[in-house]
């Protein structure tokens, strides 16, 4: 298999491996048969013209020895034989027997003189004795001429070829030309010598190449690899895995640069957690801290008597229970925000009638609001009969932090009112709260749904919060697969914008926990 890439085509490692092992096996075998029938030719061709020999006769003695050595001889044996002919007596002439042992030793051969049985001559680097025992015998009585091809063999191992001839005084010669088979002629020596190195060389070559072939497909992304997880060791997140080739390995390093970013961004996480968490915990402590120290003023008034009439001590007692709710609410929305961030909630969804549900949130506000003198305008424009599928308890949740936040943030010395405007927009169904307060910085907008998220104005003591119920009501609306999102201007007011999905099933009643 292979992968096509903007690259170009990447081959997978498997197939890289197993072309390798076929590349092992066949390139070896071609390029030495190449090379043994270039380096066989060349010494065929260096035999044939040194020995002087018949085409085709290098290759015989390559495997059958013997008959090299018997056929490297044939044309200064015919010579011997014409020379016999024309004047034997020549070979009873040293000069001449040199010159002719010198021919011989070019190819590898001695030559032997005998006369009436007596060795007169002897290039050989035998004894006479020993000679004796190796040359063929020869009868005395024979007056033509004859030549005999003999391979002696057993501990000498020698070709010998042989003429025996009488001549016109009567004396009998026997000439040999003796040739040792334990010898290697200088080209086969040097064949064998050149096939073995290039074979060495190939092997050599083959594996050097697959070698470095392999090592940039394995090892080379395998360092790589290790220098990415000694980064990540000594704790460098933002060292980038380098590119790797597209086959096996190069996937698990790609894996491994996706587990870097998701171990950098979990790691940022954490760290922003952790700090969110300090700033809760000043954010709580200073939220606690500021009922509690009117909570302790009002009490001790009251037991050191400054409360001395029935109207001031009602006053006080209201106040410390006023203190003692937004204690209670701070608390309340701690649990409810801890439970849903570590998603252990449990909603139960129920099919409710949109406009009756709204409707009855809005009376149960209105009383409320009432009593802060702050208007509220609630305008139904679903025509028809619309369903959803939702928490109750939940998004009546949503619902009070919504306006409860509109409350808080209420502009001084303006009449306060929330309009709450329903909509049907086809599969879902879009509330939008807007009031008339001071309105949210531009730059916080964006930032107000995050938890543990204050603006520079709600820092002060009277409009205090923990910071987390926009964070409550976004985790909320994002489980019901829903959507909320704000727009403000600042000074004039804000508007939250909350799309619920509409019911698609006639019967649904399911509890789940998110």
């Amino acid at each position: 298999m292979v992968v096509f890439s903007r690259k170009g085509v990447t081959m997978k490692l498997k197939n890289k491996l197993y072309i390798s092992f076929c590349i092992m096996v066949i390139l070896p075998v071609v390029l030495c048969a190449l090379a043994f029938g270039g380096i066989y030719y060349i010494q065929k061709e260096s035999i044939e013209r040194t020995y002087n020999v018949d085409s085709g006769t290098g290759l015989v003695g390559v495997y059958s020895p013997i008959i090299l050595f018997g056929r490297i001889t044939d044309n200064i044996y015919e010579d011997m034989k014409e020379e016999v002919d024309s004047d034997p007596e020549q070979f009873g002439n040293t000069d001449y027997l040199e010159t002719l042992s010198d021919e011989l030793s070019h190819k590898l051969s001695s030559l032997v003189v005998r006369k009436n049985g007596i060795i007169i001559y002897n290039s050989t680097n035998c004894t006479n004795h020993e000679l004796l025992k190796i040359l063929p015998d020869y009868s005395s009585t024979e007056e033509n001429i004859s030549d005999v091809g003999t391979y002696k063999g057993g501990e000498y191992q020698n070709l010998i070829k042989q003429l025996n001839f009488k001549d016109e005084e009567g004396n009998f010669y026997s000439v040999s030309i003796v040739t040792s088979l334990r010898q290697i002629p200088p080209q086969i020596k040097s064949f064998i010598m050149e096939v073995i190195l290039v074979i060495i060389m190939v092997l050599i070559l083959t594996s050097l190449g697959l070698t470095l072939w392999i090592y940039s497909s394995i090892v080379k992304p395998l360092n790589k690899l290790k220098l990415a997880t000694n980064n990540i060791k000594e704790g460098n997140m933002d060292f980038e895995m380098p590119k790797v080739s597209n086959n096996e390995i190069g996937d698990v390093c790609r894996d491994f640069e996706d587990m870097r970013v998701i171990l950098k961004q979990t790691s940022e996480e954490k760290l922003k957690s952790d700090a969110e968490e300090k700033e809760l915990i000043r954010n709580i402590s200073h939220d606690l801290k500021t009922p509690l120290t009117a909570i302790k003023g009002y009490v001790e008034g009251l037991r050191d008597g400054i409360a001395n009439t029935p109207e001031k001590q009602a006053k006080y007692i209201q106040t410390i229970a006023n203190k003692v709710n937004d204690m209670d609410k701070l608390i309340d929305e701690l649990t409810i925000y801890s439970r849903l961030d570590t998603n252990r909630v449990p909603y139960t969804f129920v099919k409710c009638n949109v406009s009756d549900y709204f409707g009855d949130c809005c009376e149960e506000i209105s009383t409320e609001l009432e009593a802060s003198q702050i208007e509220l305008e609630y305008n139904d424009h679903i025509t028809g009969p619309a369903y959803m599928n939702v928490d109750p308890e939940q998004l009546k949740r949503v619902i009070n932090n919504i306006i409860s936040n509109s409350v808080k943030y209420m502009a001084e010395g303006r009449q306060g009112k929330i309009t709450i405007d329903l909509y049907d927009e086809g599969d879902y169904i879009h509330a939008v709260f807007s009031d008339n307060g001071i309105g949210i910085a531009a730059k916080d907008v964006e930032h107000i749904f995050e938890r543990f998220y204050r603006t520079d104005e709600s820092r002060n003591s009277k409009r205090g919060g923990s910071g987390i119920g926009l964070a409550i009501v976004r985790k909320i609306v994002e489980d019901h697969k829903g959507k909320i999102w704000a727009e403000s201007v600042e000074g004039e007011g804000t508007t939250m914008h909350l799309n619920l999905l509409k019911a698609k099933d006639d019967n649904y009643n399911e509890t789940q926990e998110v």
